[in-house]
């Protein structure tokens, strides 16, 4: 397995991703959505090519490898919107990828992983460790792993959604964000919007029972997730413990984390999609969920990213006609 260097995610490798990312992006729409008389900022990221956010870390991860660490490839471990992201990077960069995922993994998200050309290694996220699985794959090819979350690159490429706030809340809304509302599973995306944006507080929010990030800067060091947890929607989100390289940035800089109950992302979801005609995943509505439930609220300035889009039509349609 190719190492990964060992170096701290920064604010100018957040510039530097931005650069790169334009180069082959446009920039996603942020909308402004009326929540009790007040207008809450919403960045769409469910409109990425590949239908989330993580096509920025994986793009950022894989456009700086070596051309001898391209030949070896590079393995990923995802339930499937970093899948996805790694999958597109590979196949335009022409690199092979083979991604870890869960055999209960969203059934559109494994289609759209191998519709991208990737490899699909399928394991049982209860009774095998996804980053033994990986580990052994890396080693067999001298493949590079790119990490969904604990990964310098990874972090700072997310963090280009940040980037992109600034002129966008500038133009829209008289200065850059003073608030960022974020879903989070390991803390990459909020690791790279508080690098990003060092004058907003990134507020991160989970599901129930998932909370690791929550509690862990509630106790200022890394706490998991408790044995036995519950099964959810928000399989974006489903990450046991974040890591060293995203906590040392979330204690800094996040000032409390959220959680956020089925009931309340399932509202997000069919709220999303009344007023913004957007279809948002049960994960990527978790921050949109957590302000509607009145857990924080935003000023004007006040930011909610709605990280990812890819949930399956027959799922959708049944969180669009309950009622709960």
């Amino acid at each position: 397995m190719t190492t990964q260097h060992m170096r701290e995610p920064t604010r100018a490798g957040v510039e530097r991703a931005a650069e790169k990312v334009a180069a082959i992006l446009p920039q996603t729409p942020l909308l402004p959505l009326e929540i009790d008389g007040a207008t809450v900022w919403c960045k769409a990221e469910c409109l990425q090519p590949v239908g989330a956010f993580k096509i920025r870390g994986a793009w950022h991860r894989l456009s700086d490898l070596s051309e001898d660490e391209r030949g070896r490839g590079v393995v990923g471990v995802s339930s499937g919107n970093h899948a996805q992201g790694v999958a597109w990077a590979a196949r335009r960069l022409g690199i092979a990828a083979r991604i870890v995922m869960p055999r209960d993994a969203p059934a559109v998200k494994l289609a759209a992983t191998r519709a991208l050309g990737a490899e699909v290694v399928l394991y049982d996220r209860y009774s095998e460790s996804r980053e033994e699985i990986a580990t052994a794959l890396c080693a067999e090819s001298g493949a590079t792993l790119v990490h969904a979350f604990a990964d310098p690159w990874v972090i700072e490429g997310q963090g280009t959604i940040g980037h992109e706030l600034l002129g966008q809340m500038e133009r829209l809304a008289g200065g850059g964000p003073d608030l960022i509302v974020a879903p989070c599973g390991g803390g990459g995306l909020t690791g790279g919007l508080a690098l990003a944006c060092p004058d907003a507080a990134v507020v991160p929010v989970e599901p129930e029972g998932w909370d690791d990030v929550c509690r862990s800067l509630a106790a200022g060091t890394i706490v998991p997730v408790g044995p036995n947890p519950p099964p959810t929607a928000c399989d974006a989100l489903q990450t046991l413990a974040t890591q060293p390289v995203n906590f040392a940035i979330l204690k800094a800089r996040c000032p409390f984390g959220l959680v956020v109950t089925p009931t309340e992302v399932r509202a997000a979801q069919r709220l999303a999609f009344a007023r913004l005609r957007l279809v948002i995943e049960p994960g990527g509505a978790a921050a949109l969920a957590a302000v509607l439930a009145g857990k924080v609220t935003p000023g004007p300035r006040g930011v909610v990213v709605l990280s990812g889009g890819n949930t399956d039509r027959a799922a959708f349609a049944q969180v669009l006609a309950s009622d709960d």
